[in-house]
Protein backbone atom coordinates (compact mmCIF):
# COMPACT_ATOMS: atom_id res chain seq x y z
CA UNK A 1 0.00 0.00 0.00
CA UNK A 2 2.85 2.39 0.84
CA UNK A 3 4.32 1.84 -2.63
CA UNK A 4 0.89 2.43 -4.17
CA UNK A 5 0.43 5.75 -2.33
CA UNK A 6 3.98 6.76 -3.22
CA UNK A 7 3.31 6.07 -6.91
CA UNK A 8 0.05 8.03 -6.85
CA UNK A 9 1.75 11.03 -5.29
CA UNK A 10 4.61 10.76 -7.77
CA UNK A 11 2.09 10.71 -10.63
CA UNK A 12 0.32 13.75 -9.20
CA UNK A 13 3.61 15.58 -8.78
CA UNK A 14 4.44 14.92 -12.44
CA UNK A 15 1.09 16.38 -13.53
CA UNK A 16 1.55 19.47 -11.36
CA UNK A 17 5.09 19.98 -12.67
CA UNK A 18 3.82 19.63 -16.23
CA UNK A 19 1.30 22.40 -15.68
CA UNK A 20 3.99 24.60 -14.17
CA UNK A 21 6.31 24.06 -17.14
CA UNK A 22 3.54 24.70 -19.61
CA UNK A 23 3.69 21.23 -21.14
CA UNK A 24 -0.08 21.25 -21.27
CA UNK A 25 -0.59 24.13 -23.69
CA UNK A 26 -2.90 26.90 -22.72
CA UNK A 27 -4.58 27.60 -19.47
CA UNK A 28 -6.51 24.31 -19.36
CA UNK A 29 -8.16 24.76 -15.96
CA UNK A 30 -10.56 21.88 -16.57
CA UNK A 31 -7.72 19.40 -17.11
CA UNK A 32 -5.81 20.79 -14.14
CA UNK A 33 -8.83 20.39 -11.84
CA UNK A 34 -9.30 16.82 -13.12
CA UNK A 35 -5.76 15.95 -12.08
CA UNK A 36 -6.10 17.38 -8.57
CA UNK A 37 -9.52 15.80 -8.07
CA UNK A 38 -8.33 12.35 -9.05
CA UNK A 39 -5.23 12.62 -6.85
CA UNK A 40 -7.54 13.02 -3.85
CA UNK A 41 -9.88 10.25 -5.06
CA UNK A 42 -7.07 7.75 -5.55
CA UNK A 43 -5.50 8.52 -2.19
CA UNK A 44 -8.86 8.20 -0.40
CA UNK A 45 -9.53 4.91 -2.18
CA UNK A 46 -6.23 3.38 -1.12
CA UNK A 47 -6.47 4.71 2.44
CA UNK A 48 -9.98 3.30 2.94
CA UNK A 49 -9.07 -0.25 1.98
CA UNK A 50 -9.35 -2.95 4.62
CA UNK A 51 -5.64 -3.65 4.27
CA UNK A 52 -3.37 -1.48 6.36
CA UNK A 53 0.23 -0.96 7.28
CA UNK A 54 0.77 -3.19 10.32
CA UNK A 55 3.55 -1.97 12.59
CA UNK A 56 5.57 -4.85 14.03
CA UNK A 57 7.52 -5.21 17.28
CA UNK A 58 9.72 -8.06 18.52
CA UNK A 59 9.86 -8.26 22.32
CA UNK A 60 13.10 -10.06 23.04
CA UNK A 61 16.72 -10.07 21.91
CA UNK A 62 18.06 -13.59 22.43
CA UNK A 63 19.19 -15.89 19.65
CA UNK A 64 15.67 -16.96 18.66
CA UNK A 65 14.32 -13.41 18.90
CA UNK A 66 17.15 -12.21 16.66
CA UNK A 67 16.55 -14.99 14.13
CA UNK A 68 12.86 -14.07 14.00
CA UNK A 69 13.73 -10.38 13.70
CA UNK A 70 15.77 -11.23 10.58
CA UNK A 71 12.71 -12.88 9.04
CA UNK A 72 10.07 -10.29 9.91
CA UNK A 73 12.45 -7.43 9.12
CA UNK A 74 12.98 -8.81 5.63
CA UNK A 75 9.30 -9.52 5.06
CA UNK A 76 8.18 -6.14 6.40
CA UNK A 77 10.44 -4.38 3.91
CA UNK A 78 9.12 -6.46 0.99
CA UNK A 79 5.38 -6.62 1.76
CA UNK A 80 3.18 -3.53 1.58
CA UNK A 81 0.90 -4.98 4.26
CA UNK A 82 3.49 -4.07 6.91
CA UNK A 83 5.21 -0.91 8.02
CA UNK A 84 8.85 -1.17 7.03
CA UNK A 85 10.33 -0.37 10.46
CA UNK A 86 10.40 -3.28 12.92
CA UNK A 87 10.94 -2.33 16.56
CA UNK A 88 12.99 -4.72 18.72
CA UNK A 89 12.99 -4.58 22.51
CA UNK A 90 16.46 -5.34 23.89
CA UNK A 91 16.82 -6.11 27.57
CA UNK A 92 19.75 -3.83 28.14
CA UNK A 93 23.18 -5.21 28.82
CA UNK A 94 26.73 -4.10 28.17
CA UNK A 95 28.64 -6.14 25.61
CA UNK A 96 32.33 -5.38 25.22
CA UNK A 97 31.89 -1.91 26.68
CA UNK A 98 28.85 -0.88 24.59
CA UNK A 99 25.09 -1.06 25.05
CA UNK A 100 23.72 -4.02 23.14
CA UNK A 101 20.94 -1.91 21.62
CA UNK A 102 23.50 0.56 20.26
CA UNK A 103 25.54 -2.27 18.75
CA UNK A 104 22.46 -3.73 17.04
CA UNK A 105 21.52 -0.34 15.59
CA UNK A 106 25.02 0.53 14.40
CA UNK A 107 26.31 -2.87 13.28
CA UNK A 108 22.96 -4.51 12.43
CA UNK A 109 23.99 -7.65 14.26
CA UNK A 110 23.45 -9.17 17.70
CA UNK A 111 27.01 -10.31 18.51
CA UNK A 112 26.01 -11.37 22.00
CA UNK A 113 23.37 -13.97 21.12
CA UNK A 114 23.47 -14.47 17.34
CA UNK A 115 26.96 -13.55 16.13
CA UNK A 116 27.78 -13.71 12.46
CA UNK A 117 24.28 -13.03 11.14
CA UNK A 118 23.24 -9.59 9.95
CA UNK A 119 19.90 -8.08 10.93
CA UNK A 120 18.03 -6.05 8.30
CA UNK A 121 18.67 -2.32 8.43
CA UNK A 122 14.97 -1.68 9.15
CA UNK A 123 15.13 -3.49 12.54
CA UNK A 124 15.52 -0.80 15.22
CA UNK A 125 16.53 -1.80 18.76
CA UNK A 126 15.31 0.06 21.87
CA UNK A 127 15.75 -0.69 25.58
CA UNK A 128 12.29 0.59 26.55
CA UNK A 129 9.64 -2.10 26.08
CA UNK A 130 6.81 0.44 26.01
CA UNK A 131 8.54 2.42 23.28
CA UNK A 132 8.94 -0.78 21.26
CA UNK A 133 5.32 -1.90 21.55
CA UNK A 134 3.20 1.21 22.07
CA UNK A 135 2.37 1.88 18.41
CA UNK A 136 2.64 -1.68 17.18
CA UNK A 137 -0.18 -3.67 15.59
CA UNK A 138 1.62 -7.02 15.79
CA UNK A 139 3.68 -7.79 18.90
CA UNK A 140 5.92 -10.87 18.85
CA UNK A 141 6.85 -12.16 22.31
CA UNK A 142 10.04 -14.24 22.28
CA UNK A 143 12.00 -14.43 25.52
CA UNK A 144 12.72 -16.88 28.36
CA UNK A 145 9.57 -17.70 30.27
CA UNK A 146 10.93 -16.35 33.56
CA UNK A 147 11.15 -12.84 32.08
CA UNK A 148 7.62 -12.70 30.64
CA UNK A 149 5.77 -11.00 33.48
CA UNK A 150 8.45 -8.49 34.46
CA UNK A 151 8.84 -7.53 30.80
CA UNK A 152 5.14 -7.27 29.96
CA UNK A 153 3.66 -5.69 33.09
CA UNK A 154 4.88 -2.21 31.93
CA UNK A 155 2.78 -2.74 28.79
CA UNK A 156 -0.51 -2.84 30.72
CA UNK A 157 -2.72 -0.11 29.25
CA UNK A 158 0.10 1.10 26.98
CA UNK A 159 -0.57 -0.79 23.73
CA UNK A 160 -3.27 -0.69 21.09
CA UNK A 161 -6.38 -2.63 22.13
CA UNK A 162 -6.69 -4.22 18.69
CA UNK A 163 -3.07 -5.37 18.56
CA UNK A 164 -2.26 -8.95 17.57
CA UNK A 165 0.12 -10.84 19.83
CA UNK A 166 2.22 -13.85 18.85
CA UNK A 167 3.90 -15.97 21.51
CA UNK A 168 7.03 -17.97 20.68
CA UNK A 169 7.59 -18.81 24.36
CA UNK A 170 7.86 -22.54 25.08
CA UNK A 171 6.78 -22.90 28.69
CA UNK A 172 3.81 -22.37 31.02
CA UNK A 173 2.87 -21.54 34.62
CA UNK A 174 1.14 -23.60 37.28
CA UNK A 175 -1.08 -21.83 39.82
CA UNK A 176 -1.48 -22.71 43.51
CA UNK A 177 -4.35 -25.07 42.76
CA UNK A 178 -2.21 -27.09 40.35
CA UNK A 179 -3.86 -25.75 37.20
CA UNK A 180 -1.82 -25.00 34.07
CA UNK A 181 -1.75 -21.42 32.84
CA UNK A 182 -0.47 -21.09 29.28
CA UNK A 183 1.71 -18.09 28.45
CA UNK A 184 -0.62 -17.14 25.60
CA UNK A 185 -3.57 -17.10 28.02
CA UNK A 186 -1.69 -14.88 30.46
CA UNK A 187 -0.75 -12.46 27.66
CA UNK A 188 -4.29 -12.51 26.30
CA UNK A 189 -5.91 -11.85 29.68
CA UNK A 190 -3.33 -9.36 30.94
CA UNK A 191 -2.86 -7.26 27.80
CA UNK A 192 -6.43 -7.71 26.50
CA UNK A 193 -5.31 -8.59 22.99
CA UNK A 194 -5.70 -11.57 20.68
CA UNK A 195 -2.68 -13.91 20.94
CA UNK A 196 -1.55 -16.58 18.50
CA UNK A 197 1.40 -18.97 18.92
CA UNK A 198 4.30 -20.03 16.70
CA UNK A 199 6.15 -23.24 17.57
CA UNK A 200 8.30 -25.68 15.63
CA UNK A 201 11.60 -27.38 14.97
CA UNK A 202 13.57 -24.15 14.90
CA UNK A 203 17.14 -24.02 16.20
CA UNK A 204 17.99 -20.32 16.04
CA UNK A 205 21.37 -20.37 14.27
CA UNK A 206 20.04 -22.79 11.62
CA UNK A 207 17.07 -20.50 10.94
CA UNK A 208 19.45 -17.53 10.75
CA UNK A 209 21.62 -19.49 8.29
CA UNK A 210 18.47 -19.91 6.20
CA UNK A 211 18.50 -23.70 6.29
CA UNK A 212 15.10 -25.00 5.19
CA UNK A 213 12.75 -25.55 8.13
CA UNK A 214 9.11 -25.27 9.16
CA UNK A 215 6.90 -24.04 12.00
CA UNK A 216 3.30 -24.34 13.12
CA UNK A 217 1.23 -21.18 13.58
CA UNK A 218 -1.71 -21.58 15.94
CA UNK A 219 -4.55 -19.07 15.71
CA UNK A 220 -8.31 -19.11 16.16
CA UNK A 221 -8.94 -16.62 13.33
CA UNK A 222 -8.27 -17.51 9.70
CA UNK A 223 -7.84 -13.90 8.62
CA UNK A 224 -5.30 -13.29 11.40
CA UNK A 225 -3.54 -16.48 10.39
CA UNK A 226 -3.19 -15.32 6.80
CA UNK A 227 -1.74 -11.97 7.90
CA UNK A 228 0.77 -13.61 10.24
CA UNK A 229 1.72 -16.21 7.64
CA UNK A 230 2.78 -13.36 5.34
CA UNK A 231 4.85 -11.88 8.16
CA UNK A 232 6.69 -15.09 9.07
CA UNK A 233 6.90 -17.28 5.99
CA UNK A 234 9.87 -17.24 3.60
CA UNK A 235 11.16 -19.68 1.02
CA UNK A 236 13.28 -21.31 3.78
CA UNK A 237 10.90 -20.87 6.75
CA UNK A 238 7.63 -22.57 5.87
CA UNK A 239 4.53 -22.06 8.01
CA UNK A 240 1.45 -24.25 8.41
CA UNK A 241 -1.74 -23.00 10.10
CA UNK A 242 -3.76 -24.74 12.80
CA UNK A 243 -6.59 -23.81 15.16
CA UNK A 244 -5.37 -26.29 17.82
CA UNK A 245 -3.64 -23.46 19.67
CA UNK A 246 -3.39 -24.94 23.17
CA UNK A 247 -1.93 -28.23 21.92
CA UNK A 248 0.66 -26.41 19.81
CA UNK A 249 1.78 -24.40 22.82
CA UNK A 250 1.88 -27.45 25.11
CA UNK A 251 4.05 -29.32 22.60
CA UNK A 252 6.54 -26.47 22.59
CA UNK A 253 6.90 -26.68 26.38
CA UNK A 254 6.72 -30.42 27.02
CA UNK A 255 9.35 -31.42 24.45
CA UNK A 256 11.98 -29.65 26.57
CA UNK A 257 11.46 -32.22 29.34
CA UNK A 258 12.12 -35.04 26.89
CA UNK A 259 15.19 -33.18 25.62
CA UNK A 260 16.62 -33.17 29.15
CA UNK A 261 16.12 -36.93 29.27
CA UNK A 262 17.89 -37.28 25.91
CA UNK A 263 20.82 -35.26 27.24
CA UNK A 264 21.03 -37.58 30.24
CA UNK A 265 21.22 -40.54 27.85
CA UNK A 266 24.17 -38.92 26.11
CA UNK A 267 25.82 -37.97 29.39
CA UNK A 268 25.53 -41.53 30.67
CA UNK A 269 27.16 -42.86 27.51
CA UNK A 270 24.19 -44.73 26.08
CA UNK A 271 23.55 -44.81 22.35
CA UNK A 272 20.95 -43.86 19.77
CA UNK A 273 18.76 -46.88 20.46
CA UNK A 274 18.30 -45.79 24.07
CA UNK A 275 17.68 -42.21 23.01
CA UNK A 276 15.07 -43.36 20.49
CA UNK A 277 13.26 -45.23 23.27
CA UNK A 278 13.33 -42.10 25.45
CA UNK A 279 11.98 -39.96 22.61
CA UNK A 280 9.17 -42.42 21.86
CA UNK A 281 8.14 -42.75 25.51
CA UNK A 282 8.43 -39.01 25.91
CA UNK A 283 6.12 -38.46 22.95
CA UNK A 284 3.50 -40.81 24.42
CA UNK A 285 3.58 -38.86 27.69
CA UNK A 286 3.35 -35.56 25.80
CA UNK A 287 0.24 -36.75 23.98
CA UNK A 288 -1.36 -38.14 27.14
CA UNK A 289 -0.62 -34.96 29.13
CA UNK A 290 -1.94 -32.65 26.41
CA UNK A 291 -5.12 -34.68 25.99
CA UNK A 292 -5.66 -34.70 29.76
CA UNK A 293 -5.21 -30.91 29.95
CA UNK A 294 -7.04 -30.17 26.71
CA UNK A 295 -9.52 -32.97 25.84
CA UNK A 296 -10.10 -31.47 22.38
CA UNK A 297 -6.41 -31.81 21.47
CA UNK A 298 -6.04 -33.22 17.97
CA UNK A 299 -3.69 -36.17 17.52
CA UNK A 300 -2.65 -34.82 14.11
CA UNK A 301 -1.14 -31.74 15.80
CA UNK A 302 1.60 -33.91 17.30
CA UNK A 303 2.72 -34.77 13.77
CA UNK A 304 3.14 -31.12 12.82
CA UNK A 305 6.42 -29.22 13.18
CA UNK A 306 5.38 -28.15 16.69
CA UNK A 307 5.15 -31.79 17.75
CA UNK A 308 7.35 -34.66 16.65
CA UNK A 309 9.64 -32.49 14.49
CA UNK A 310 10.42 -30.08 17.32
CA UNK A 311 10.87 -33.02 19.67
CA UNK A 312 13.42 -34.71 17.42
CA UNK A 313 15.50 -31.63 16.68
CA UNK A 314 15.54 -30.58 20.34
CA UNK A 315 16.57 -34.04 21.51
CA UNK A 316 19.54 -34.00 19.13
CA UNK A 317 20.55 -30.37 18.70
CA UNK A 318 18.86 -28.18 21.32
CA UNK A 319 20.35 -26.37 24.30
CA UNK A 320 18.36 -28.45 26.81
CA UNK A 321 20.01 -31.61 25.51
CA UNK A 322 23.48 -30.03 25.55
CA UNK A 323 23.13 -28.69 29.09
CA UNK A 324 21.68 -31.97 30.35
CA UNK A 325 24.61 -33.92 28.94
CA UNK A 326 27.06 -31.51 30.59
CA UNK A 327 25.08 -31.70 33.85
CA UNK A 328 25.52 -35.48 33.95
CA UNK A 329 29.16 -35.52 32.88
CA UNK A 330 30.46 -32.67 35.06
CA UNK A 331 28.18 -32.69 38.14
CA UNK A 332 28.11 -28.88 37.92
CA UNK A 333 25.08 -26.89 38.96
CA UNK A 334 22.65 -25.86 36.24
CA UNK A 335 23.06 -22.14 36.85
CA UNK A 336 26.83 -22.51 36.48
CA UNK A 337 26.40 -24.37 33.20
CA UNK A 338 23.93 -21.76 31.96
CA UNK A 339 26.42 -18.98 32.61
CA UNK A 340 29.25 -20.97 31.06
CA UNK A 341 27.50 -22.39 27.99
CA UNK A 342 24.57 -20.08 27.20
CA UNK A 343 26.15 -16.64 27.78
CA UNK A 344 23.23 -15.23 29.73
CA UNK A 345 20.41 -17.11 28.05
CA UNK A 346 18.15 -19.33 30.13
CA UNK A 347 17.22 -22.99 30.04
CA UNK A 348 13.48 -23.72 29.77
CA UNK A 349 13.43 -27.48 30.42
CA UNK A 350 14.09 -27.73 34.19
CA UNK A 351 11.43 -25.18 35.14
CA UNK A 352 8.91 -26.87 32.82
CA UNK A 353 9.70 -30.27 34.34
CA UNK A 354 9.18 -28.80 37.81
CA UNK A 355 5.88 -27.19 36.80
CA UNK A 356 4.58 -30.40 35.23
CA UNK A 357 5.54 -32.42 38.32
CA UNK A 358 3.59 -29.97 40.50
CA UNK A 359 0.52 -30.54 38.34
CA UNK A 360 0.91 -34.31 38.46
CA UNK A 361 1.30 -34.27 42.26
CA UNK A 362 -1.83 -32.15 42.70
CA UNK A 363 -3.82 -34.43 40.40
CA UNK A 364 -2.38 -37.72 41.72
CA UNK A 365 -1.12 -38.61 38.25
CA UNK A 366 2.58 -39.23 38.92
CA UNK A 367 2.39 -42.96 38.11
CA UNK A 368 0.93 -42.20 34.67
CA UNK A 369 3.90 -39.98 33.69
CA UNK A 370 7.04 -41.67 35.06
CA UNK A 371 9.44 -40.12 32.55
CA UNK A 372 8.31 -36.57 33.33
CA UNK A 373 8.56 -37.27 37.05
CA UNK A 374 12.04 -38.80 36.98
CA UNK A 375 13.43 -35.96 34.88
CA UNK A 376 12.28 -33.40 37.41
CA UNK A 377 13.70 -35.42 40.29
CA UNK A 378 17.07 -35.73 38.52
CA UNK A 379 17.34 -32.00 37.83
CA UNK A 380 16.24 -31.02 41.33
CA UNK A 381 18.86 -33.32 42.86
CA UNK A 382 16.44 -35.88 44.30
CA UNK A 383 17.66 -38.77 42.11
CA UNK A 384 20.90 -39.62 40.29
CA UNK A 385 20.83 -39.52 36.46
CA UNK A 386 21.12 -43.32 36.30
CA UNK A 387 17.53 -43.54 37.52
CA UNK A 388 16.42 -42.42 34.06
CA UNK A 389 17.51 -45.77 32.65
CA UNK A 390 15.67 -47.60 35.43
CA UNK A 391 12.56 -45.57 34.61
CA UNK A 392 12.75 -46.45 30.92
CA UNK A 393 13.37 -50.13 31.66
CA UNK A 394 10.25 -50.35 33.85
CA UNK A 395 8.02 -47.90 32.01
CA UNK A 396 4.29 -48.83 32.09
CA UNK A 397 4.28 -48.92 28.30
CA UNK A 398 6.20 -52.19 28.39
CA UNK A 399 3.93 -53.73 30.99
CA UNK A 400 0.91 -52.85 28.88
CA UNK A 401 2.38 -54.52 25.82
CA UNK A 402 2.90 -57.88 27.51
Amino acid sequence: MAVCIKNIRSFSHTIRKSFHLGIFYGENTKLKNWGLKHERTLLQSVSSRKTKLYKVAVIGSGSWASAIARIVGHNASHNDLFDETVMMYVRQRIFKGEKLSDIINSQHENPCYLPGFKLPDNVFAVSDVVEAARNSDIIIFVMPHKFVKQTCIPLFGQIKQNSLGVSLIKSFDVDDSGEIRLVSDWLRNSLHIDVSVLMGANIAHEVAAEFLCEATLGTYDEQVGNILKQLFETDYFKVTLSTDVSTIELCGALKNIVALASGCVDGLGYGNNTKAAVIRLGLTEMIKFAQWFHPKAKLETFFQSCGVADLITTCYGGRNRRLAEAFVRTNQKLNELEAEMLEGQKLQGPETAYAVHRVLEKQNLEESFPLFVVVNKIFTGQLPPTELITCVRHHPQFRNLI
